[in-house]
């Protein structure tokens, strides 16, 4: 038990490179656009060449399958599939040198392609390991846990970015060249060689067997059809396209509008950008509470801890960025709503995806139709309800799979270009000419309706399969 602890905490660890280089993402859109006079529609180009960069690296994944007559994560194994991944992205790393060298956008957003291309290699691999590694009933809450530890990446990813391009945190001073992003992003490089040495000769197993697999699974002939027959994969990989896309264009579109109607300039956006961030641990702590064998009142103590220490990690790296943080401090009260809404979900992976969407849609409309700081905490609140979305979905998509689930994991990753793709479609609206950045958002409250009714369609689905999570987390207490 301790081994297999260890080994699911060495699996997280890359979890925090995915949400430090996602967030910091929104730090170099509004630099870039700043620097080489790109418009908001143009520096979503970022957000594109990362997020499609998965896309490419799933499809690649499932050609290669087929090719070598079975998985390729099967054959190689898990471990050995993150190391490659995190080499692949070091070496992505490399090209920001000469990118920031010439002030070459093209360069720069090649470079951060293929870090994500690495990306799609160990997210393939480490997400279904996570919900495997344990208590089927708790796989989603394990993958909410890796999921907190991803966004300790994403809340100190734009505060730490910010210092080495900017010299601080949050303040006045400009920016004088775009050179100033080459030596972090070596720097990160070097971090990603270092973890893929310590996969490599880690106890993380190379295997893994679904426990949340269909009564016909142990059948040889069921792994050789398609997994997209299923229909909770086929409308799973849409709510992924989608939930990532609502996510990321949130926050990528946040400093314009910061920057437009709060009168936040582009080096003062990086607190909040981390406050967003921050949003998605301090939900996947709350969700994540339910992985611990714990009961009675001891649960339901934690659940309600989790989130304030979450809230706290962000408030201490504020400290010691030495930002002012009373703005921060009315965020609380938002976080009892988010605490509110995971108590209604009751651990069921469909109900916390429909409750979570609807609150979603609540902050967005919030944010849409009032002004100063009330709408930029309501944007940033999308954070929280976005926060455990992710392991909702996952769970759901690739539950029945049985030995298909790898095959289902990689199309499930190859979905997130909808990061790429949504915010650069709320890029667009978000000019002058067409709706402008308030009105933009309309497009997350669109994703978001779908995913409520993801939540309820798969939850029908699967019990028509005879899987239901309310009997799994009962028979788990």
């Amino acid at each position: 038990m301790q081994q297999n602890r260890t080994a699911f905490f060495t699996l997280v660890s890359v979890f925090f490179f995915w949400g430090f280089v996602a967030a910091s993402n929104d730090i170099l859109i509004p630099v870039f656009k700043e620097k080489l006079n790109l418009t908001q529609g143009q520096s979503q180009w970022i957000s594109i060449a990362f997020y499609v960069a998965y896309t490419v690296g799933s499809l690649i994944y499932v050609f290669l399958s087929k090719l070598n007559g079975g998985d390729i994560l099967n054959k190689i194994g898990y471990k050995n599939g993150i190391a490659l991944g995190l080499c692949i992205s070091a070496a992505g790393t490399l090209l920001f040198y000469p990118a920031a060298q010439t002030a070459s956008f093209g360069i720069m957003i090649t470079g951060l392609f293929i870090v994500a291309f690495g990306f799609s290699l160990q997210q393939t691999a480490a997400n279904p390991l996570a919900i495997n590694m344990g208590d089927p009933s708790k796989g989603s809450q394990r993958l909410s846990l890796a999921g907190g530890i991803n966004n300790i990446g994403t809340t100190i990813g734009p505060l730490i970015l910010s210092y080495a391009i900017f010299g601080h945190v949050t303040g006045e001073k400009k920016l004088e060249s775009v050179e100033a992003v080459k030596i972090p992003y070596l720097i990160l490089g070097a971090a990603f060689l270092i973890v893929a040495l310590i996969f490599k000769f880690s106890s993380l197993p190379n295997q893994i067997q679904s426990t949340t697999s269909s009564q016909d699974s142990d059948n040889p002939s069921e792994a050789q059809g398609s997994p997209l027959r299923y229909p909770q994969l086929v409308l799973g990989m849409l709510a992924i396209f989608l939930y990532v896309g609502v996510e990321v264009s949130t926050a990528s579109n946040l400093p314009e509008y910061m920057k437009e109607y709060a009168g936040i300039s582009t080096s003062q956006a990086a607190p909040y950008i981390s406050l967003f961030w921050a949003s998605l641990m301090i939900g996947r702590w709350t969700s994540s509470a339910g992985a611990f064998n714990l009961t009675g009142v001891g649960k339901y103590l934690l659940r309600i801890l989790m989130p304030f220490a979450a809230f706290m990690v962000f408030l201490g790296a504020n400290a010691i960025a030495q930002n002012d943080l009373k703005p921060f401090y009315i965020y609380s009260a938002i976080i009892l709503i988010l605490i509110a809404a995971d108590f209604l979900s009751k651990g069921n992976p469909a109900r916390q995806l429909l409750i979570y969407s609807f609150c979603g849609i609540a902050a967005l409309l919030t944010g849409m139709f009032t002004t100063g700081m009330v709408s930029v905490y309501a944007f940033i609140s999308v954070g929280l309800f976005c926060s455990t979305l992710w392991p909702c979905i996952f769970t759901l998509a690739i539950a029945g799979l049985g030995r298909q689930t790898n095959q289902g994991s990689s199309y499930l990753i190859m979905m997130i270009m909808g990061g790429g793709l949504v915010s650069k479609l709320q890029g667009w609206l978000g000019e002058p000419s067409m709706l402008g950045i308030k009105a933009s958002y309309i497009v997350g409250v669109m994703c978001f309706a779908y995913l409520a009714f993801y939540g309820f369609k798969a939850a029908h689905i699967l019990r028509k399969q005879n899987i239901n999570f309310d009997q799994q987390n009962q028979a788990g207490h």
